[in-house]
């Protein structure tokens, strides 16, 4: 698994460490000085491919000027069976390297030997990382914000993946608690409004009042009539509780498929109550005491907790006190478990039984407040929450139409569900423009979602990979295949264009390794959008078919790998790189 950008890295500092050593066994520089060095990709490419502040850095403690260590590193500096056909002096005492064509047939020669792997590396193997995401309440259709969720999740899952973890795909299903309550409420009201009649029964006013609640109540009546009519309410709200369940559950997993999203577990939330996971849990913060008594609730000493958190991290008790920590309720007066006392036991579940290394929640900003609590309850439980639990917050998704916002959709008249959106928009559409940059509002542009031209970027992407396609099946009609690396000679590659679409190859590996690093897979989308401007434009500048065979043969191997690429991006995300458009 080469990245031939890190591999070029690598070799300025051992290329400028060994000169260092040549120089002061001459005694041209100080010996046994220590150097510390970082090695950059210049915005300007007049400044060469790659710097290093080797000089700069050495400076004080050589006590020489910057500018005087780079001349003598540059005397003997020894480029032969490098990466690296020059090396020069700039600014203060800054060494900038140009690459050799080895390097960039480097890059091809490993987009083809690594194929479907390629941009792959081993940076997390070893570690088994849980990715939870959607985790949408079971009680009424999935809107935008589980749309990009779904997305973000399950793109990041795979970059963690191509990053050599063992990734885990998890949907937390709340299936016990006030919302389901208020479910059943809901549904009780609507289906005793049939029986009655709308005026006889008043609905709740924190009730669920969507159109789907109507319908599942009727559904109800339609298959079992006037049953429930004299039961108790216990008895009434289990069974339309379970009778909608058992209808919503499926109905998301059937979406989500559709959205081209399988996870690994469908985990419940009931299950933590049923086994008693949750009150062991509470009872574990007890034990090491964390909770007291108050008013026949049991709470947790959250504000105690955070701020000893907060001092570990350095910050100041006037500082603290300004941010008003509260305490939690765990357990109210009547003997519930509160949701974040489920909360606590389901990340315990995923730490202490299931063993995961790390896990990554995806969350609406709204729930930033919950962050650090959670975080917090964790290391209480002796769990390292604040090394092992990270949160992902996504911002809102504004919808629009021809640059109106659209809140109701036309055919059901309510807010925008997931499948109103795939009813509208395709799903490789939906799944590109969901996986932007998470911590950034988004607006989503159905418009430009569904046009085939190159302002809808997904478009101009697929179109560049089913351009290369049609090239390659022209050429092989005409017996030009495409050629092994070993076989081109890349010298000939030396146009601004050809050069400029090989270093983008490369720059594949290293996005992917930011998009793992950052937990921001919409480095994938950036890095594709701009290796498909780079093919077009390279396309339109060099000719292909009809050039002398060498040149044809290194362009077509250019193109190649090109397609190679974009289609491993695309594959990331969940997209179809098609051969044909």
């Amino acid at each position: 698994m080469i990245n031939m950008i890190q591999s070029a890295k690598d070799q300025v500092l051992e290329l400028t460490e060994r000169a260092y050593r040549a120089a002061a066994a001459a005694g041209e520089l100080p010996a046994d000085i220590p150097v510390r060095a970082g090695v950059e990709i210049p915005k300007d490419a007049a400044n060469g491919d790659y710097t290093t502040t080797y000089a700069l850095a050495s400076a004080k403690a050589m006590k020489m000027r910057p500018r005087e260590i780079a001349e003598i590193l540059l005397k003997h500096l020894e480029l032969e069976g490098s990466y690296f056909a020059s090396a020069e002096i700039a600014g203060a005492g800054f060494l900038n390297f140009r690459l050799g064509s080895g390097w960039y047939a480097g890059v091809l020669a490993a987009v083809e030997s690594e194929g479907g792997s390629y941009g792959r590396s081993d940076a997390l193997r070893g570690q088994k990382i849980m990715v939870e995401f959607v985790s949408a309440n079971p009680t009424g259709p999935m809107h935008m914000g589980n749309a990009r969720g779904g997305v973000l999740g399950d793109t990041l899952a795979a970059v963690l993946e191509a990053a050599g973890a063992q990734v885990w795909r998890e949907f937390y299903v709340n299936d016990a608690g006030n919302q389901i309550e208020k479910f059943a409420n809901s549904l009780e009201a609507r289906y005793l409004q049939i029986i009655l009649g709308e005026d006889a029964v008043p609905f709740p006013e924190d009730g669920y009042h969507g159109d789907d609640i109507r319908e599942l109540a009727q559904a109800y009546y339609d298959r079992h009539g006037e049953s429930l009519k004299d039961a108790s309410r216990e008895e009434r709200h289990a069974a339309l509780a379970k009778f909608g369940l058992e209808r919503n559950i499926p109905k998301m997993q059937s979406d989500l498929r559709r959205y081209k999203i399988e996870y690994n577990q469908w985990f419940f939330e009931s299950e933590l109550h049923n086994t008693g996971y949750v009150a062991e849990t509470v009872d574990k913060l007890s034990q090491r005491g964390y909770t007291y008594e108050k008013e026949g609730a049991l709470w947790l000493k959250t504000a105690d907790i955070l701020r000893e958190n907060l001092l570990k991290a350095g910050k100041k008790e006037k500082d603290i006190e300004k941010l008003d920590l509260k305490d939690d309720v765990l357990r109210r007066a009547n003997g519930f478990y509160t949701y974040f006392a489920a909360d606590i036991a389901y990340h315990r579940n995923k730490f202490e039984k299931r063993g995961f290394d790390r896990v990554i929640n995806i969350w609406g900003a709204d729930h930033h407040g919950h962050v650090a609590r959670l975080k917090g309850a964790m290391d209480a439980l002796g769990l390292d929450g604040t090394g092992r639990l990270d949160i992902v917050l996504m911002q809102l998704v504004k919808l629009l139409r021809d640059g109106e916002v659209v809140k109701m959709s036309k055919r059901t008249g309510k807010a925008i569900s997931l499948t109103d959106l795939l009813d509208e928009v395709p799903v490789d559409a939906a799944r590109w423009f969901f996986n932007a940059k998470p911590d950034t509002q988004m607006d989503f542009d159905l418009g430009l979602a569904v046009r085939e031209d190159s302002e809808n970027p997904i478009y101009y992407v697929e179109y560049a990979h089913a351009r290369i396609c049609s090239l390659l099946r022209n050429l092989a009609a005409e017996g030009c295949a495409v050629p092994e690396a070993g076989a081109v000679d890349a010298s000939l590659l030396s146009g601004e264009t050809e050069l400029a679409l090989i270093k983008q190859l490369a720059l594949f590996c290293e996005e992917l390794r930011l998009a793992a690093r950052d937990y921001d897979p919409s480095h994938i989308n950036r890095c594709l959008v701009e290796l498909a401007g780079c093919f077009h434009r390279f396309y339109t500048a060099c000719r292909i078919k009809g050039e002398e065979p060498a040149v044809l043969a290194a362009r077509l191997k250019l193109a190649d790998s090109a397609r190679s690429v974009l289609k491993n991006g695309l594959a990331l995300l969940g997209v179809e790189a098609p051969e044909r458009m």
